[in-house]
C-alpha cells in the first residue's frame, strides 16, 4: 500500500504489542524534525565569558577603562573573568592583588555578583563575575525627549520664568559696586 502511494512505511513504536507502523514521507518528516530542533536552538541563551587581564601596578586611568569594559560586558549579559597577572617580585605581595580585586568588586556593585571568589593559581589570581538576573535596560536619550516635550507644551515666556537663575547673578558683589 505504501509503494502504491509512493510513501514510506515507518515503524513508530517497535516495542508496542503489536508494533505500530505509519505510512508517511520519511524525508519530509526528517526535514520537519530538523526545523523544530533548529527553532528550539534559537531560543537558548548563549552565555559567553569575557576575560579582562590586570596587573597589580595598573594605573588609575587604565583601571577605569577596564572597569568600564567590564560594566559593558555585564550589562550585555556576559560573564567576566578577571585575571590578575603577577610577575617577578610581585608574587611576594598577593594581598595587593586581592585589594585591587576588592576595589573592582566595589565599583561593579549592582551590575554583577561573584560567581567564583578570587584565588591564586600559580602566577595568576582569577575571579569570575556573573551578571545579575535583571539586566538593566539601557536608556536611550529618554531625558532629552521629556525635556523637548515640556518645552513644546509650554509657551516661551513660561519656560523662561520656570528656569532658575544662576546664584551669582542674584547676589551683588562688593567689587561691582565700587
Amino acid at each position: 500500500m505504501a509503494r502504491q502511494l509512493d510513501l514510506d512505511l515507518v515503524e513508530v513504536a517497535p516495542l508496542a504489542n503489536p508494533p505500530v507502523c505509519r505510512i508517511m514521507d520519511y524525508g519530509k518528516f526528517r526535514y520537519e524534525e530538523s526545523q523544530k530542533a533548529k527553532e528550539s536552538r534559537k531560543k537558548t541563551v548563549h552565555v559567553s565569558i569575557k576575560e579582562v587581564k590586570l596587573r597589580p601596578k595598573i594605573g588609575k586611568g587604565d583601571l577605569d577603562t577596564k572597569i568600564r569594559h567590564m560594566q559593558e560586558f555585564l550589562g550585555d549579559g556576559h560573564k567576566v573573568k578577571v585575571t590578575l597577572q603577577f610577575r617577578g617580585r610581585e608574587m611576594a605581595h598577593p594581598e595587593l592583588g586581592s585589594k585591587l580585586l576588592d576595589g573592582v568588586i566595589a565599583q561593579l556593585d549592582g551590575l554583577g555578583k561573584i560567581e567564583s571568589q578570587a584565588r591564586l593559581e600559580g602566577r595568576n589570581m582569577t575571579m569570575v563575575l556573573a551578571p545579575e538576573k535583571k539586566v538593566p535596560v539601557k536608556k536611550e536619550r529618554s531625558a532629552p525627549a521629556s525635556q523637548s516635550a515640556a518645552s513644546e507644551s509650554a509657551l516661551p515666556g513660561e519656560l523662561a520664568a520656570e528656569s532658575p537663575e544662576p546664584a551669582d547673578a542674584a547676589v551683588p558683589t562688593a567689587s561691582a559696586e565700587s
